[in-house]
């Protein structure tokens, strides 16, 4: 049988989890905003028990301890070794959160031990999601609830959409990708999120779009910004799998035009970026 989530967990165990460590302060910067506005969506209360879904290096995690208190937890579960490693690194004195390298899809979690099940931008990676929430769903407690974000679609966020639009023209066109693959954006279709978790067994599923105007690259200077903008997207996400393979003078023509698509963008010492995202809620049947 192949292993489930095969190449979601080769990839966040290889060059996806390294380049997330080594770009962590300011990638959970930019989605901060949207995690914030999750959490409020799940209001965590005192004394009350979390579980953190593709955690990352656990900065939605730290905020949930701090909402939940001494008397609560919150348990983090990724499936990429670096990232748990950052996390348990950052939360050294925090002994009300714990991290764990697990599949969630298919760990053996705690039948009815958690009262929230959170995920900020971490469950739109499984190979069957449906079956990923109806086992994620045994460890809520009955009457228990979901919040997570996840993104909407591609177009309707600048960080993919503003490079990869700028490279038409210098790359060959590839196979437009299926919008329902595992990646970043499978979770895009409302309707398509909805019927996930009623299929897997939640109730009172509520999807409402959130958007934020965010940083993307940061610098002393406005050119400097730009430029750490364009160095972001070509190490991170699908900007730099596109160009992986490619001629350094392809490349540095890629880079080129990205950059010049970025310099279009508000802001002085940063590069301001639109994102566009779901908030999602649900909740696990009383009985």
């Amino acid at each position: 049988m192949p292993e489930k989530n095969a190449y979601q967990v080769t990839d966040w165990n290889g060059q996806s989890g390294e380049r997330w460590v080594a770009n962590q302060a300011r990638l959970d910067a930019m989605v901060e905003v949207f995690g914030r506005a999750a959490i409020d969506a799940a209001a965590p209360m005192r004394g009350e028990r979390v579980l953190d879904v593709g955690c990352g290096a656990g900065a939605s995690s730290l905020t949930l301890a701090a909402r939940v208190g001494a008397g609560g937890q919150v348990l983090g579960v990724d499936i990429s070794e670096p990232l748990i490693g950052r996390a348990r690194a950052l939360a050294s004195r925090d002994a009300s959160t714990l991290f764990q390298v697990a599949d969630a899809s298919s760990a053996e979690l705690p039948e009815g031990a958690f009262d929230i099940l959170f995920s900020r931008f971490g469950v739109m990676f499984f190979d069957d999601p449906t079956g990923a929430f109806a086992h994620m769903r045994r460890a809520l407690r009955p009457g228990g609830r979901v919040a997570f974000v996840c993104w909407r679609g591609a177009a309707e966020n600048d960080w993919v959409r503003l490079p990869m639009g700028a490279i038409k023209g210098i790359l060959p066109p590839s196979a437009p990708p299926d919008p329902e693959a595992p990646g970043p954006f499978s979770f895009g279709d409302r309707a398509r999120v909805a019927r996930i978790l009623k299929a897997a067994g939640f109730t009172e599923v509520a999807i409402v779009p959130f958007g934020a105007s965010v940083p993307f690259g940061e610098g002393v200077t406005r050119d400097a910004a730009i430029d750490d903008a364009v160095k972001m997207a070509l190490e991170v996400g699908p900007l730099s799998r596109a160009l992986a393979d490619q001629p350094d003078d392809l490349r540095a023509r890629a880079s080129t035009a990205v950059r010049a698509a970025f310099a279009g963008l508000p802001g002085e010492r940063s590069v301001m970026i639109n994102g566009a995202a779901w908030i999602v809620m649900a909740r696990n049947p009383a009985s």
